[in-house]
């Protein structure tokens, strides 16, 4: 039976951070969401209440993102990675499980090599932050160069359901598996005010003409915590030789590439999500 989920707010350095919680017991987990168009409850909503069946699960929306505060600020991955910090201060954890997906896998990555004390165990989820080049090199630093197109692009998006639609259909592998729920649920995020300025902003800080600023592979063999790497085998953003290399520099590490998925695991193959996870946090 899954735990019920209950909607929060609370002041984390400044800012009026949102995030869902659920479950009563067992150690504590923090989901950390994607960047794009996501949010807690977009990428999460699946895995919440089936992980809060044995442990506290948080799933804050990243500063900029869903209902959360979005500040006109300059967004790095350095925000985030100080931000996670202080969420765990202010809800006072000394220790939790990190589960990133995407920018939020490279997030929890960060934050573990800096402080592995607090960091019981990390499930990397189609993770950022282990290749040294996007998709399209040029094309990507183009587009983030070029201000006026890129904002364009969000206009674009958040005046159509049918460009949500397609741009959720190119990190699924099955097209067939994005519903018109998910769809909605990613319109609404597209409509709120100040939506996409720090996703467009931590693009500048991130896409460099050499590659992309944030790479962590030089210092995986530092991590000691129990690690979990979930990869789509069919993940464009992300290519699953970067989960293979991560497994190979990680001690001890656990890989599971899940055929049938593209980038966004937990919405695609949710019962297989869940049912990983859940085990590998159970694990003694």
């Amino acid at each position: 039976m899954n735990a019920a989920v209950s909607e929060h707010w609370i002041e984390a350095g400044g800012l009026r951070i949102h995030y869902l919680q659920a479950g009563g017991s067992g150690s504590p987990v923090m989901l950390l969401h994607g960047g794009g168009t996501d949010s807690a409850a977009l990428s999460w909503k699946e895995a919440i209440p089936a992980l809060a069946v044995s442990h506290r699960v948080y799933a804050p929306d990243w500063p900029g993102f869903g209902d959360s505060d979005k500040p006109d600020i300059a967004y790095s991955m350095d925000t985030f990675i100080d931000c996670l910090g202080v969420l765990m201060d202010t809800l006072e954890l000394s220790r939790a499980s990190l589960v990133g997906i995407s920018m939020g896998g490279a997030a929890a990555l960060g934050y573990t090599l800096r402080s592995p004390d607090r960091v019981e165990r990390l499930v990397l989820v189609d993770s950022y932050g282990l290749q040294a080049k996007p998709p399209f090199p040029l094309i990507s630093y183009l587009f983030v160069v070029m201000p006026v197109v890129n904002e364009l692009t969000w206009a674009l998006m958040a005046g159509s359901r049918g460009m949500v639609r397609w741009t959720l259909r190119q990190m699924f592998h099955d097209p067939r598996r994005v519903s018109e729920q998910i769809v909605d649920e990613a319109y609404r995020l597209m409509r709120q005010p100040g939506v996409g300025r720090a996703w467009r902003k931590f693009q500048r800080s991130e896409v460099t003409p050499r590659g992309l600023r944030t790479v962590f592979l030089d210092r995986l063999g530092e991590i000691t915590a129990p690690t979990l790497i979930l990869h789509g085998a069919q993940d464009t953003l992300v290519p699953v030789t970067c989960a293979q290399e991560a497994y190979a520099r990680i001690k001890g590490s656990v890989l599971h590439v899940v055929e049938g998925s593209g980038h966004w695991l937990p919405r695609e193959r949710p019962e297989e999500f869940n049912r990983l996870v859940t085990e590998f946090l159970s694990a003694s």
